[in-house]
C-alpha cells in the first residue's frame, strides 16, 4: 500500500492505493487562501497540516486494514511557495503562494542579470517564483527576512511535520528560480542574486529517493507501520507527469487544476526563456520537461460560480452544456491572477465583454471555459513553435472531469484529448507512484506507464473553424487592455 498526498491551492488531496494502483480510499480537504492586498496570495502553512491530519484521520477510519500495510508516503505540492521558518521551525508569516504578483519589480531587476542565468534557471525570473519573493521580503519586511532560519516549499513544510526532515526534491526546487536545472543543484549565482544564504535551504534529493520516515507518534495515531518512508516527492506538475506516464521525450499533457499547464517531457535540459517557456527538472533522474504555465485554470470557473449565485461548478457546467449552441457571444479574459505564459504579466486581470440584459449565467461560465481554452492555445503555440505540434494530449486534473469543457478545449486547440482512468487524481496519484518507487527498487519504466484510457475526446472541425476568429479577438482584447492593467491592479 502507498499513499499519495497533494498539497494543492484549493484542497489537500490524499489517495491510498494498492500494488495494482487501485484506489482503496481517498480524501479531499478544502483550503481557503487569502488575498489581503492587490496582487497578494497567501495561506497559513498550518492550514495545510491541519487538512492533511483530517484526511489521514478519514483514511484511518475508512480503511484501517489497508493503512496497516502502507509502506511509503509520497508528497506533491503547489510550486514556487515561500514558507519562511524561524529558529523554532515556526512560520514567521503566511506563506506567499505561486499566484502572488507582488515581486514584479524584483523579478524585473533579476531579468537584467543576463541570459546565462536565465538559461541556468530554465526560465525568465517571474514574480511568482520563490527567489524574487525572497528579494521582496528583504526589501519590504526586513525584520521578518532576518528572523528567517529556514526556507521551505509547501509540501516540504508538511514533510517537516511528518518526519522532522528539512529537505526538498529537485523537481519542486526547480520552480524556485534558485536551482541550476542541468546540474540539479542549488545555484550559487542565483542565491547571490536573490540574497539567499545557502544555510537557509533544505537538502536536495531526487524525487524517488527515500527522504526520512514517519514520526512514531503519527504512525501510531493513524494505524500505520512504524517504518513508513516519506519519499522525496515532487512539484505538482512533475507529479502529474509521473501519474500520467509522461516521462519520455515528447510525452505531452494538459493539466487543468486551479492553474493550468501544457507539458512536454524531455531527456535533456532545453531552456527557451525568450518564449516564457519553463524548462525544469522532472521527477526522475536524467529527465526534464518544458512547460507553458498558466496561472488561471479552473479557478475562473469557481469565481464565476460565486459571482452568479453560488452554485457548484459541476452544476453550472451542466447548464452550459445544455444551453450550448456554439461559440459564446461573450468574450472573457480569465486572468484573475495575472498570467505567465505567454505574457509574464502579473497585472493582467479578468475581463468579460459583450454583456447584455439577457446574458445568462451559463453564457458567463461558457465564456470563461472558452477563455481558458484560448489561453491553453496560446501556451501550446509558444511551447511548440518551430517544432512538431502534437495531435494528441492527455488531460489531467480536476478540470478533466468535464467532458463538455474538454470538448471545447480539444476543438479550440484542434487536438485529441485522452482522459485516462484516475486522471482527475493528477498529482496525488503521481505522488503515490513516487512513494512506491522510493521503497521497492522497481524499474521506473515498469511503474510509470499511462493508466488505462477512459475515453478520447476529438476536435470538432466545424467548431474549431468557428473558434478561430474568437481566438484572434481574445488576443486582440488582451493587447487592447494591457495599457490599463496598472490602473486597475493597484
Amino acid at each position: 500500500m502507498f499513499i499519495g498526498v497533494d498539497i494543492g491551492t484549493s484542497a489537500v488531496k490524499i489517495v491510498l492505493v494498492n500494488e495494482a494502483e487501485e484506489a482503496i480510499a481517498e480524501a479531499a480537504i478544502p483550503l481557503s487562501p487569502s488575498h489581503p492586498s492587490p496582487l497578494w496570495s497567501e495561506d497559513d502553512p498550518d492550514q495545510w497540516w491541519r487538512a492533511l491530519c483530517l484526511g489521514f484521520d478519514a483514511l484511518a477510519r475508512e480503511a484501517p486494514v489497508a493503512m496497516s500495510g502502507v509502506r511509503a508516503i509520497g508528497l506533491s505540492g503547489q510550486m514556487h511557495s515561500l514558507v519562511a521558518l524561524d529558529a523554532a521551525d515556526r512560520p514567521v508569516r503566511p506563506a506567499i503562494l505561486w499566484n502572488d504578483g507582488r515581486a514584479d519589480q524584483e523579478a524585473s531587476g533579476l531579468a537584467t542579470l543576463g541570459l546565462e542565468l536565465q538559461l541556468q534557471m530554465g526560465v525568465l525570473p517571474m514574480p511568482g517564483f520563490t527567489g524574487p519573493k525572497l528579494l521582496w521580503l528583504a526589501h519590504n519586511e526586513p525584520d521578518i527576512f532576518h528572523r528567517m532560519r529556514a526556507l521551505m516549499l509547501a509540501k516540504d513544510y508538511v514533510r517537516l511535520k511528518l518526519s522532522g526532515e528539512k529537505l526538498t526534491d529537485v523537481s519542486d526546487a526547480a520552480g524556485t528560480w534558485l536551482l541550476d536545472q542541468e546540474r540539479r543543484e542549488w545555484s550559487r549565482e542565483a542565491l547571490d542574486a536573490c540574497q539567499v544564504d545557502a544555510t537557509l535551504l533544505p537538502r536536495l534529493i531526487e524525487s524517488v529517493a527515500a527522504g526520512g520516515t514517519l514520526r512514531p507518534d503519527l504512525a501510531a495515531k493513524w494505524g500505520l507501520p512504524n517504518d513508513v518512508v516519506i519519499a522525496g516527492g515532487a512539484g505538482d506538475v512533475a507529479a502529474g507527469g509521473i501519474g500520467i506516464g509522461a516521462v519520455s521525450a515528447g510525452n505531452a499533457f494538459i493539466s487543468l487544476g486551479t492553474s493550468a499547464q501544457v507539458f512536454v517531457a524531455d531527456t535533456a535540459h532545453r531552456p527557451q526563456p525568450e518564449r516564457l517557456v519553463h524548462a525544469f527538472c522532472h521527477a526522475l533522474p536524467g529527465r526534464w520537461y518544458r512547460m507553458a504555465a498558466l496561472l488561471n485554470g479552473a479557478s475562473p470557473l469557481s469565481a464565476a460560480a460565486r459571482w452568479t449565485g453560488g452554485e457548484d461548478v459541476a452544476t453550472l457546467l451542466a447548464e452550459a452544456e445544455a444551453d450550448f449552441v456554439g461559440p459564446s457571444r461573450l468574450l472573457a479574459l480569465p486572468y484573475l491572477s495575472g498570467e505567465r505564459t505567454p505574457h509574464n504579466d502579473p497585472l493582467a486581470r479578468g475581463t468579460l465583454v459583450g454583456l447584455t440584459r439577457s446574458t445568462t449565467r451559463s453564457e458567463v461560465l461558457q465564456a470563461f471555459c472558452e477563455g481558458v481554452a484560448f489561453s491553453l492555445a496560446d501556451g501550446l503555440d509558444v511551447l511548440t513553435r518551430n517544432e512538431g505540434r502534437p495531435g494528441q494530449l492527455a488531460l489531467i486534473g480536476g478540470g478533466a472531469r468535464s467532458r463538455f469543457w474538454a470538448k471545447l478545449i480539444a476543438s479550440v486547440l484542434d487536438v485529441s484529448l485522452v482522459r485516462h482512468c484516475s486522471s482527475e487524481r493528477g498529482p496525488a496519484f503521481g505522488a503515490a507512484r513516487i512513494a512506491r518507487l522510493s521503497v521497492t527498487g522497481e524499474d521506473p519504466a515498469t511503474v510509470i506507464v499511462p493508466p488505462a484510457i477512459e475515453d478520447i475526446i476529438e476536435s470538432d472541425p466545424e467548431l474549431h473553424a468557428a473558434y478561430q476568429p474568437r481566438l484572434e479577438a481574445f488576443r486582440d482584447l488582451y493587447r487592447a487592455l494591457k495599457p490599463i492593467w496598472p490602473a486597475v491592479s493597484s
